[in-house]
């Protein structure tokens, strides 16, 4: 099944998502913007190429000037939109879903993640097929826009202390998985004074181990670390936006704690707010509040994310996911700044990984995927709220309840065709018993009593 949201579409390639579906909808997106160029990039999945020149296409048909950008990660995507003040952008990519899937992710004028509005407006097209075509001595152009990897990476040196990052000499292990971040990642990092090993660094689309970044995905990574000798391991999903930290000795960290590290080295440079998904750990929340700052929470999604960033003009904010959103450099989760930030909180703290993740407040997280069919999500959330009627509930994306000491979180997801469960709890055993009870509650609405395994998390 192809999956179509505000942001963009995606799907497995040939099943779901085939070329004419990329047309068109680049179509439809091209139709929906104002005037100016679409830029153009996709990251290094083999089927790239097959709808790069689809996306082109469907974009040239309605007469823009497309901006030809090949590889970027897709953060310098959206930092790219404004540097080439285009109308917008597509990225080709399915971030960090398996290899045999690929999509297609808007980006508007301001080079965020298409907003909600707008992006119905583009499915509401794709779907109608209302999509304009212009005569044949009218038809778009394609230019190759000038690389803007560098401007990308000096901005992100301007909010860091350069000097103090380059003093240590920091030994890196970087996992770039054959994604299209490895680049990027080593002239970051070798411009900030490390030593860095890169792991998977031919952007050749093969991956060395399953895209999405986190602990039990990167098992076979953890050893290079310790081997190198690294200070730290830094580990990027294929497109390249979401980071996860390993460290010295080879213990794979959870996601949670990029976003969590990144916003304490943020709030010492500036008091702010700080806004965050309904899925992301209470440790961001810890954080602000010790510095004295509001937490808020939105909808699971980049898109609502940069909404509420924008409503309460945030310093900082992102997704447990591995995904930092910095205002100052753009409105995508940006792992280079979240790389460079930790860095930067490392040397001015005078302390290794292992002893800045010590000093936070612990929590035991649990991740699943339930095989509960979507006409049955209603009932669960019925069935949730009246077993925990004490707790606090939120209902604008999915339910959320919490507790003094747990809160957990069920929503159909926004990329694949599956429900997720977030548990996270004060007490690792209190978490696995609350997970046993959501099972058993909604065992009788899932036919097929399928299970589902936990990934711890935190």
């Amino acid at each position: 099944m192809v999956l179509i949201s505000v942001s963009g579409v995606r799907g497995v390639v040939g099943e779901d998502l085939t070329a004419e579906i990329a047309c068109r909808y680049a179509g439809a997106f091209a139709a929906t913007l104002g005037e100016g160029p679409i830029l153009v990039s996709r990251d290094t999945r083999p089927s790239g190429l097959m709808f790069r020149h689809a996306v082109l296409a469907g974009l040239l048909q309605t007469g823009v000037t497309v901006l030809d950008a090949g590889l970027l990660p897709t953060p310098t995507c959206g930092f790219a939109v404004r540097q080439y003040r285009a109308a917008g952008a597509i990225q080709i990519t399915a971030s960090h879903n398996p290899p045999d899937w690929n999509g297609l992710k808007l980006f508007g004028p301001d080079g965020a993640v298409l907003a909600p509005d707008l992006g119905e407006l583009v499915r509401q097209r794709y779907q109608s097929a209302a999509i304009p075509h212009a005569a044949w001595n009218q038809t778009g152009t394609v230019r190759v826009p000038p690389d803007a990897g560098n401007a990308h990476l000096e901005a992100i040196c301007d909010i860091v202390g350069v000097a103090a990052i380059v003093s240590r000499q920091w030994r890196v292990l970087l996992d770039a998985n054959g994604g299209v971040g490895g680049v990027l990642g080593r002239q970051l990092l070798e411009q900030l004074g490390c030593q860095v090993s890169v792991h998977g660094g031919d952007m050749d689309g093969q991956f060395l181990h399953p895209p999405e970044p986190t602990p039990a995905h990167l098992a076979e990574v953890a050893p290079w670390v310790v081997r190198n000798q690294a200070d730290v391991g830094f580990a990027l999903d294929p497109d390249a936006d979401r980071l996860a930290l390993i460290d010295p000795q080879g213990d794979c960290l959870s996601e949670e704690l990029t976003l969590a590290l990144a916003v304490e080295w943020r709030l010492r440079q500036q008091k702010g707010p700080v806004v965050i998904n309904m899925s992301t750990s209470r440790l961001v929340e810890d954080i602000a509040r010790r510095h004295g700052c509001p937490c808020f929470r939105t909808p699971v999604g980049e898109a609502h994310v940069v909404a509420g960033m924008r409503a309460v003009q945030a310093v900082i904010g992102g997704e447990g996911n591995g995904g930092v959103i910095d205002p100052r450099i753009g409105w995508v989760r940006d792992p280079f700044v979240a790389m460079a930030a930790i860095l930067d909180l490392l040397a001015t703290e005078h302390k290794s990984l292992p002893e800045l993740v010590a000093a936070l407040p612990r929590y035991h997280m649990l991740k699943t995927r339930l095989p509960l069919p979507a006409e049955h999500l209603d009932a669960a959330y019925t069935v949730l709220r009246h077993h925990w009627p004490t707790a606090a509930c939120q209902c604008d994306d999915g339910l959320r309840l919490d507790h003094h000491d747990w809160w957990l979180h069920l929503r159909p997801s926004n990329t694949e065709p599956i429900v997720r469960l977030i548990i996270e709890s004060t007490h690792e055993q209190l978490a696995h018993e609350l997970l046993e009870q959501v099972r058993q509650l909604l065992r009788p609405l899932n036919p097929d009593n399928h299970e589902s395994t936990a990934q711890p998390s935190t």
